[in-house]
């Protein structure tokens, strides 16, 4: 059995585990459904154990095997991809690093502390990937993104969770005139938003928009009214909702990294945080 191959099925394995669903793999793997059954199969041979109960339905069920054998390969798919880049460079060792973040945190936050960390650790590769809250969540225990930063409580057995800084949420716009403008339900805001509603008892119509950016331009425009980051709210009439809309940012890593780079960079986020937070709360006061 060729190493390669074996990558190659265990990589075909991950997909399907992660989408269950044979034709999902074989889009986001550009090869034929076929093929994608044929890698799991004889995946299943080689290990003499079944992955999978194909039921006739689209997506697949996973058997407790595939649970242990996901949990081990998505750590070792990891080290195969950084000793392949780490093989490729000449003597400087480059790091990659993908960072997910959630809307207001990527919009309001993680430019400066972008320049930061590029300016710190010019080894590093840096990239950047917007999504809400959830989504940064399965895609750092998917191994898709190295460092996530959510903007809810969310938590993983795999996954470090650590609070970086506090974030003021208002009520932006007339609420008078509506609509009401809202976050998908995996945001980070619309727990707060639904939570509002429900407290002042208002039915009012709802439109929801999955992008923080489109809101705060309705919002800028007179259109609408909205629970929002103080942070997004400059130059639109709001109000400072009470401390139980106080929320809080975190970082998320996983517990195991295999490069001493992304941990330095986790503790360097952290450090920096904690100084704008306490600037901030200083400067409130």
């Amino acid at each position: 059995m060729e190493v390669i191959t074996m990558f190659k099925w265990l990589e075909t394995f991950k997909i399907v585990y992660e989408t269950k669903n044979f034709s999902k793999a074989s889009e986001i793997l550009f090869i034929s459904q076929p093929t994608v059954s044929s890698q799991i199969k004889q995946l299943e041979n080689e290990l003499n154990i079944q992955l999978f109960i194909r039921s006739g339905r689209k997506e697949v069920l996973v058997t407790p095997q595939a649970e242990i054998l996901y949990e081990r390969v998505i750590g070792l798919i990891d080290e195969w991809d950084n000793l392949y880049q780490a093989v490729q460079t000449n003597q400087q060792q480059i790091i990659r690093c993908t960072i997910g973040a959630s809307h207001t945190f990527a919009n309001y936050v993680l430019p400066p502390l972008l320049i930061q960390l590029y300016q710190k650790f010019p080894q590093v590769r840096f990239s950047v990937q917007m999504m809400n809250s959830l989504e940064v969540l399965q895609a750092v225990e998917h191994h898709t993104v190295d460092l996530g930063f959510i903007e809810k409580p969310l938590s993983a057995p795999n996954i470090h969770r650590f609070p970086l800084m506090e974030d003021q949420l208002v009520l932006a716009g007339d609420p008078q005139k509506g609509p009401w403008l809202v976050r998908e339900n995996t945001s980070g805001v619309y727990y707060y938003t639904k939570r509002f509603l429900e407290e002042k008892d208002i039915d009012a119509p709802v439109m929801e928009i999955q992008n923080n950016e489109v809101i705060v331009g309705l919002l800028k425009q007179g259109f609408g009214c909205s629970v929002i980051s103080e942070r997004a709210a400059a130059g639109i009439v709001h109000q400072r909702l009470d401390d139980s809309f106080k929320r809080s940012f975190y970082l998320m890593r996983r517990k195991t990294s295999t490069f001493d780079d992304i941990e330095k960079c986790a503790e360097f986020i952290r450090q920096w945080c904690e100084s704008k937070d306490n600037a901030i709360g200083g400067a409130t006061k």
